[in-house]
């Protein structure tokens, strides 16, 4: 259960915003009344609470706070930005090829590959990311929006990002054929290359499940040309699921598995 509230000096568009929040989630509004997080969580009877500040959402959650940033996406694009090359991006099919493309990200995450494909596309290129958990999609949806970056062309790869919030195999099956020109897998690793902490809130909401041979049947017929797969370098599904091309570097701890379509 999950309930909504703002920050203790609270303004009428921040209240006004956090009960439209509540609306679309069907989930409760609670006024503030300068009560601390913990004391809301108990009150309520809840675990989770979405705490609408003046600058971003963010969820207290029991394993921490969770919110919108770029993260590595920043570092990465400084990096392309100079003439280095991407990994994911030449799993893709290189920047020249993906200029103008449109890339279906099925496992958006906190968005951060979305938005380095995003800028690979350009701003005349298109990338939905698809989150199946509300919560999460409800963050970056919003943190897309909302977060102002110094660089322009991060802020305008962010701004080329829809957000929906939707399971990847309805909406595959929802789609004609070869209406996307890049479909991108990003699932949780099935086993993680590190414990970081900071992980841990997204853990605890992100969506587990293995990518089935369903769902990437349904891929190779909506993607035009390419689909490609992110997981650990000595992850065996990219055999189960039947990559044979697979790029990275020779020591890279993370592998791009692709499927050339046309």
């Amino acid at each position: 259960m999950t309930v909504i509230t703002t920050i203790r000096k609270v303004t009428i568009d921040l209240e006004n915003k956090a009960k439209q929040i509540a609306k679309d989630l069907s989930i409760p509004y609670v006024t503030r009344n300068n009560l601390g997080i913990d004391k809301i969580k108990q009150q309520e009877k809840v675990d989770t609470v979405i705490v609408v500040k003046k600058d971003k959402l963010v969820l207290d959650l029991p394993t921490g706070e969770m919110f919108f940033h770029p993260n590595m996406a920043q570092v990465r694009m400084k990096r392309l930005r100079c003439g280095d090359i991407d990994n994911m991006l030449e799993a893709m099919g290189g920047r020249e090829f993906l200029q103008n493309k449109t890339v279906l990200d099925c496992t958006l995450g906190f968005a951060s590959d979305a938005i380095i494909s995003s800028y690979g596309v350009g701003p005349k290129g298109k990338v939905i990311g698809l989150e199946v958990n509300p919560l999460i999609a409800l963050i970056v949806k919003d943190g897309l929006k909302t977060y102002l970056p110094t660089n322009y062309d991060l802020k305008s790869a962010m701004d080329n990002i829809t957000v929906i919030n939707q399971d990847y195999l309805s909406f595959l099956k929802e789609q004609e054929d070869n209406s996307f020109d890049i479909i991108y897998f990003d699932p949780m690793f099935r086993h993680a290359l590190t414990d970081s902490k900071s992980l841990n809130p997204l853990r605890q909401l992100a969506d587990m499940r293995a990518v089935s041979h369903e769902a990437l049947n349904e891929a190779k017929r909506v993607a035009k040309y390419r689909i490609v797969f992110k997981e650990n370098s000595r992850s065996l599904e990219f055999s189960r699921l039947g990559f044979t091309k697979i790029c990275g570097g020779k020591y890279a701890p993370i592998h791009y598995g692709v499927i050339d379509l046309n």
